[in-house]
C-alpha cells in the first residue's frame, strides 16, 4: 500500500530542506528522503569543510609571515594535522545535525532515510515503501568524476570526499586537475607543509577564466612552491613503493612524478544514475544531468530538478536560488526563470578570485563594442595595509548601453568585493550609477568606482 503526500523531496542538500520548509508552511504534507548525509555536498564534502580547511591553512601561512608585520613567534610554526581535521569535520557535523534536526522537527514533514527510486512518474520506492505525490523535487547533487585513465584502477587515489577524512599531512600530494577544487586543496596542503604538484592536461590553469587570470593564479601558486605541470596529455598511473607514479607528459619535462598521495579533481558528475529516472520518463542529457526548462521543471510535468543534478549551476548559491525560483513560482504566483540569474562564483585560493557575469574572452567573442578598466592590487590601499597585494581587478562595460557586463577581482577580499558589482548587475544599474557610489574607505570595494572612472575601449583582440 502506498503513502500519499502533497510533495516528495528527494535529497536533503541546499534546495530540498528549504523547499520542504516553504511547502509545509503552506500547509502541505511533505516527505523528504535522504539516503546518506543531510546537508548535501556543501555541508559534508564541499564549501563548509573545504573553506574551514582553507582557513586553517591561511592561519599557518600568516603565522609564517608574522615577521612581515613586526610580530615575533618563538619556535616556528607547526601543524597539528589531527586538530585541523577535527576542526573541519566538526564544522560539517554540526551543520549536518542542524539540518537533520530541522527537518525532523518540521510540522507536516515526514523524513525517510534510504535510497529513493522512481517506479512511475509520480511514485518513488524507498525500501519496501511506495510514496506518491503530484509534485516531486529531485535534489540529489553530484560527486567527484573518476575518468577512465590508464592505471587508475590499480592505484589508491583520493577525491574531494576522501581527502577530507585524512588526519595526516601528505608528504607529496599530486593533484590531477588544475581547476577550482584542485587548486584550493593544492594551496592548502602546501601551506600545511606538503610538497605539491598540480597536473593539468590543458595549457593553463582554470581554463574557463581569462588568460591573465590564469597566469596570475599560476604565479601565486608557484610563489608558494607549488609545481605546475601543464599540457600533461599522457596522464597515467602505476603503483610505486613510495606511493603512486603519475605519468605526466610524453614530450617534455620529467615524464613521471612519484607522489605519496594522488587527488583526482577532474570534474563532477550528477547522482542520477541510480534513481530509476527511466521508469518515470525523466529525460537526462549525455552526461547524466536532468534536463529542465527555465522554471526547473523536468520533461515530466510536476517533477522538478534542483541543484547540481540539473546542470544549470554547480554551486551552493545556485542550488539555493533554484529553491527560491521554484518556491516563488509555485507558492507566490511569480514567474521566475533560471535565465534571469546573474552568474557569479569564486575560486577560494588565497587571495580569492571573485567573478561575475561575462569574462573578457566572452565579451570579445560577442563582438559588441566594450570598455575595460583594470587596477593592480598593489594600488589598492587596503591590500597594501594588509600586506596582501597580489592580484588585480577588472571590469567590463558595454560601450553603448553602459551596462556592466562582467568583472573579476583576484585579490584580498575579492570574493566579497565582487558582490557590489553583482548586486548592481542584478538590478540593471549602469556603470555610471556605480561610479557615483561613495564606498567606505579603506576597503577593496572603494576602488571599483575608480576603475569605472578609468575605462578604456576594449581592443578587438588580446594582442
Amino acid at each position: 500500500m502506498s503513502q500519499r503526500f502533497d510533495a516528495i523531496v528527494i535529497g536533503a542538500g541546499q534546495a530540498g530542506p528549504a523547499l520542504a520548509g516553504r511547502l509545509t508552511a503552506a500547509g502541505q504534507r511533505v516527505a523528504v528522503i535522504e539516503r546518506k548525509l543531510f546537508g548535501g555536498t556543501c555541508v559534508n564534502t564541499g564549501c563548509m569543510p573545504t573553506k574551514t580547511l582553507v582557513a586553517s591553512a591561511y592561519a599557518a601561512h600568516l603565522a609564517r609571515r608574522a615577521a612581515d608585520y613586526g610580530v615575533v613567534l618563538q619556535g616556528g610554526v607547526s601543524i597539528d594535522a589531527k586538530a585541523v581535521a577535527a576542526r573541519q569535520q566538526g564544522v560539517s557535523a554540526r551543520a549536518r545535525a542542524n539540518v537533520d534536526a530541522w527537518l525532523r522537527g518540521m510540522p507536516g514533514c515526514t523524513v525517510l532515510t534510504g535510497h529513493a527510486r522512481f517506479v512511475s512518474a509520480h511514485a518513488v520506492a524507498v525500501g519496501d515503501k511506495i510514496l506518491e505525490a503530484e509534485r516531486i523535487f529531485i535534489n540529489v547533487g553530484g560527486r567527484a568524476h573518476v575518468p577512465e585513465m590508464p592505471g587508475i584502477d590499480v592505484v589508491p587515489f583520493l577525491t574531494n570526499t576522501s581527502l577530507l577524512q585524512l588526519d595526516t599531512i601528505p608528504e607529496h600530494l599530486v593533484v590531477v586537475g588544475g581547476s577550482y577544487i584542485g587548486l584550493e586543496f593544492a594551496q592548502a596542503y602546501r601551506r600545511f607543509g606538503s610538497k605539491v604538484t598540480v597536473v593539468e592536461m590543458g595549457p593553463r590553469l582554470i581554463g574557463r577564466e581569462d588568460p591573465d587570470i590564469s597566469e596570475a593564479v599560476a604565479g601565486i601558486l608557484r610563489d608558494e612552491g607549488i609545481a605546475l605541470r601543464l599540457n600533461a596529455e599522457c596522464i597515467r598511473f602505476e603503483p610505486h613503493a613510495d606511493g603512486v607514479v603519475v605519468g605526466v607528459n610524453c614530450n617534455e619535462g620529467e615524464p613521471e612524478i612519484v607522489g605519496t598521495h594522488v587527488l583526482l579533481a577532474v570534474g563532477r558528475r550528477p547522482n542520477t544514475d541510480d534513481l530509476g529516472l527511466e521508469a518515470a520518463g525523466i529525460v537526462v542529457d549525455s552526461r547524466g544531468y536532468i534536463t529542465v526548462d527555465d522554471a526547473l521543471q523536468t520533461s515530466v510535468p510536476g517533477v522538478y530538478a534542483l541543484g547540481d543534478c540539473n546542470g544549470r549551476g554547480a554551486f551552493t548559491h545556485t542550488a539555493y536560488n533554484d529553491f527560491e525560483i521554484v518556491a516563488a513560482n509555485l507558492l507566490d504566483g511569480a514567474s521566475r526563470r533560471v535565465s534571469e540569474r546573474v552568474p557569479g562564483y569564486a575560486l577560494y585560493i588565497d587571495p580569492p578570485l571573485g567573478r561575475v557575469g561575462m569574462s573578457e574572452a566572452e565579451v570579445r567573442a560577442s563582438g559588441r563594442p566594450a570598455l575595460i578598466g583594470t587596477r593592480s592590487m598593489t594600488r589598492v590601499g587596503r591590500a597594501v595595509e594588509k600586506g596582501e597585494t597580489k592580484g588585480f581587478m577588472k571590469v567590463l562595460v558595454d560601450a553603448e548601453s553602459q551596462a556592466i557586463l562582467g568583472a573579476a577581482i583576484l585579490g584580498t577580499g575579492g570574493d566579497e568585493a565582487v558582490h557590489g558589482i553583482l548586486n548592481m548587475m542584478n538590478v540593471g544599474a549602469t556603470a555610471p550609477t556605480l561610479q557615483w557610489a561613495v564606498p567606505i574607505h579603506p576597503t577593496v570595494s572603494e576602488l571599483i568606482p575608480t576603475v569605472l572612472g578609468d575605462l578604456k575601449p576594449l581592443p578587438s583582440s588580446g594582442g
